[in-house]
């Protein structure tokens, strides 16, 4: 017997009971006699916001490092940078006496409306499994646990706690889950969380489909599974389901609860053993890692410094940029002097230090003079007299930057926004600037896309910064004069206006149901599918200097699935400073059964190159990189054929492309069934040779029925035979058909299905 389930045998019911409730906002319960300690979580995913007093769920926080928020970390599109990242967030929760982190987010950008899009990474799920991968890894490397959440389908802020949210199968399967998916069998989180919204009617704590029968049997999750805050609604039902710990607490009334479900049946308690041997589990992995000391701030300060400048997305640069000695900047914008660096709720970081802007740019400008002027209010007023002033200081500079950044009243957890606009100051502030200084450059703060198209021509250069932690103005300096060489792309795409986003027509939704209409498109998929034009593309992003891909290969031209094939291009750097490029790999299928989009990320890599320097970057392609979900057959489905590997610098930006064929190893059953149709029994391998002969028999009788002979639709009612029958249930054209049977139609088609599925 194992030290765990010793433990377990020994409980009582009453102490099972209470584990799995908390004992305080962000405490688990210990069992004293039996030597489990409590377990301590706390909130990121950026910082540690670790509340002094545990029963106590928003006093201000410990001072932590705030590092950049997810929107600009998956912008550096750099899995080793996460990953010490992640080493320095755990150093942090070891100081705090933390045993668990709650994050990171990978729910998908769905819209660009979505109040909490700050702490998601992207709008493609292989992008944010394989960051989360690299920062959950990161992070338990020294003994600390993370929250991977919210599970799942947690993609607006408008009744999240109760709305339900109505996806098709195949759309959780490819868009929703794969980043969880990755993240749970590659990084091995100890904890998942689920969300607070009903999935296609039941409540997230309360779905067994999710959290036991894919999360814990199909994904093979061995940690535990832990509540939103106060996402429960019926504990025992939540048990159930594969709810292990529901928090905050305590909560007597779920506590006696269960207890009382044990007593009189209705629960298993040999299922409360589960949850309770999974939290056990935790709580020993936990109380391995030793707490308390002391962490490097300044050390931790500076990694948030060169994180934030690595995400940091150089929009537009008419070649202002970088900064070249000019003796006079104009520095307009509150977001200069009040550094906008976090977004509001839950992970809102009491910082250790914050690098102001224009501190910053003065330690960097040498002997230029810097004057400033506020530009807009902090409220939603309108002043026209900041912008008056603004402008007269912005004519008599070299240059003006302004640092515009979208407030809390516009985007924060807890709400969605009503558009993707600035303020109406801030817009008109820029433009007026812009108006009487050419050489202007906006620096943006913001968690998620905004629109630009009222007031980008006429600037300069538009730098978007993100939320960017307690060092981003330090970073936004390293950038504007060059000391860093912008590297970040975009994880998400910026439209040209909100009416042109995959969500428009149903986010966020309405008595109580939002309808996932758009399905598999979202994000770039939308955009490539109707071929709307965008802003700016998923995967952009400018440099100082030039990049130029040639000599694509693929390790085989024919591979099987299974093998899977390597990509590889040479980059060449072919400016005058030094640089970092993305290499992103796409997948297109030429010919699918379903539907599916014209191209996926399946694979990047982010490559370093000094000038005239040429590197050969190298991307495995495995089976999900050509599969997709086939409900039907419940399963993952890849099909023969050719497929092209698509390389480029962005996803409207392709450079190289090759052209590879795929042997499927995939057996698939047949589905058949009596409502199958002409088309799926000559799509079914087997259901053709045994239908085929009857299929010509049937065309030449419906088309004599019709009054078509040989094909001619001059003649009888005008229609083509054959389409009209490919639609039609076998069954269905049978009951036409049945003065020539010589047994009813429903006795062929069930001696027909009896051979197909191997039962003759």
């Amino acid at each position: 017997m194992t030290k765990i389930q010793k433990i377990v045998s020994q409980m009582t019911l009453e102490e099972k009971a209470a584990l799995c409730t908390g004992a305080s906002a962000w405490s688990t319960t210990p069992v004293e006699r039996l030597n489990l300690p409590e377990l301590i979580v706390s909130d990121g995913p950026h910082g540690i916001r670790r509340v002094p007093n545990v029963q106590e769920l928003a006093l201000n926080s410990l001072p932590a490092t705030c590092f950049p928020t997810a929107s600009s970390l998956a912008a550096t599109w750099d899995a080793d940078l996460l990953y010490e990242m992640g080493q320095a967030l755990a150093e942090e929760a070891i100081a705090l006496n933390v045993d668990v982190i709650l994050g990171p987010g990978v729910n998908m950008k769905r819209s660009p409306l979505c109040g909490r899009n700050f702490e998601y990474f992207a709008e493609d799920p292989f992008l944010a499994g394989e960051l989360a991968t690299s920062l959950i890894d990161g992070i338990q490397s020294k003994g600390v646990g993370t929250s991977l959440k919210h599970f799942a389908a947690n993609n607006q802020e408008f009744e999240r706690f109760s709305i339900s949210a109505e996806v098709d199968e195949r759309t959780l399967r490819e868009i929703y889950l794969p980043a969880f998916e990755t993240a749970v069998t590659k990084a091995k989180p100890w904890t998942v969380m689920c969300s607070y919204n009903k999935v296609n009617g039941t409540y997230g704590s309360e779905q067994t489909y999710l959290l036991t029968d894919i999360l814990k049997k199909e994904w093979g999750f061995e940690g535990l599974v832990v509540s939103d805050w106060g996402a429960v609604h019926d504990r025992v039902a939540s048990v159930k389901a594969g709810l292990d710990l529901e928090m905050p607490g305590p909560k007597q009334s779920r506590v006696n609860a269960v207890i009382a479900a044990v007593r009189n049946g209705d629960l298993d308690e040999a299922v409360l053993d589960e949850a309770v041997r999974r939290i056990v589990r935790i709580t020993l992995m936990a109380a391995e890692t030793p707490k308390g000391g002391e962490f490097d701030a300044a050390g931790h300060h500076a990694l948030a410094r060169k994180v934030a400048a690595e995400g940091m997305v150089l929009l537009k640069n008419n070649g202002l940029l970088p900064l070249q000695n000019p003796q006079h900047i104009a520095v307009i914008g509150r977001a200069a002097k009040d550094a906008h660096f976090q977004g509001g709720g839950s992970s809102h970081i009491n910082p250790t230090q914050v690098d102001v802007p224009f501190s910053e740019l003065q330690k960097l400008a040498e002997n230029a003079e810097l004057s400033f002027a506020l530009g807009y209010p902090s409220d939603d007023s309108f002043r026209q007299e900041m912008i008056d002033e603004a402008v007269v200081m912005a004519q008599t500079a070299d240059v003006a930057l302004l640092f515009i950044a979208l407030p809390s009243f516009k985007e924060s957890e807890g709400y969605d926004r009503t558009d993707l606009d600035l303020t109406a100051q801030q817009v008109a502030l820029i433009q007026a600037v812009t108006a009487v200084q050419p050489n202007t450059v906006v620096i943006l703060n913001n968690g998620a896309a905004v629109v630009v198209s009222d007031w980008i021509d006429g600037t300069a250069a538009v730098l978007e910064a993100w939320m960017m932690g307690q060092a981003g103005g330090g970073a936004i300096a390293d950038v504007l004069f060059g000391r860093t060489n912008p590297s970040g792309k975009l994880t998400e795409t910026y439209p040209m206006r909100l009416a042109d986003t995959p969500t428009y027509l149903s986010f966020p939704g309405e008595n109580g149901t939002v309808r996932y209409g758009e399905g598999l498109f979202i994000g770039y998929r939308y955009y490539d599918a109707k071929g709307v034009p965008v802003q700016f593309p998923f995967g952009y992003g400018l440099s100082y200097t030039t990049f130029a891909y040639s000599n694509p290969q693929v390790s085989a031209t024919t591979f099987t699935d299974v093998d899977g094939i390597t990509v590889s291009v040479d980059v060449t750097n072919t400016g005058q400073v030094a640089g970092k490029e993305v290499v992103q790999v796409y997948v297109h299928d030429r010919e699918a059964r379903l539907k599916r989009p014209l191209k996926e990320l399946k694979g990047f890599a982010k490559v370093e190159l000094q000038p005239g320097e040429t590197k050969t970057v190298t991307i495995p392609l495995n089976f999900r990189a050509f599969a997709f979900y086939d409900p039907a057959y419940r399963q993952w489905v890849t099909e023969s054929g050719q497929f092209d590997i698509l390389i480029g610098a962005s996803a409207a930006d392709i450079r190289c492309t090759a052209t590879v064929t795929l042997q499927s190893t995939v057996q698939l059953h047949s589905i058949l069934t009596r409502e199958s149709t002409i088309r799926a029994w000559l799509d079914d391998p087997c259901g053709k040779q045994l239908f085929e002969p009857m299929y010509q028999q049937l065309t030449a009788q419906m088309s004599h029925m019709l009054g078509n002979e040989e094909g001619d639709e001059s003649e009888g009612i005008g229609m083509d035979p054959t389409t009209f029958l490919l639609d039609m249930p076998l069954l269905s054209i049978l009951h036409f058909q049945e003065n020539t049977l010589t047994q009813p139609p429903d006795d062929v088609v069930d001696q027909l299905l009896e051979q197909v599925h191997g039962k003759a």
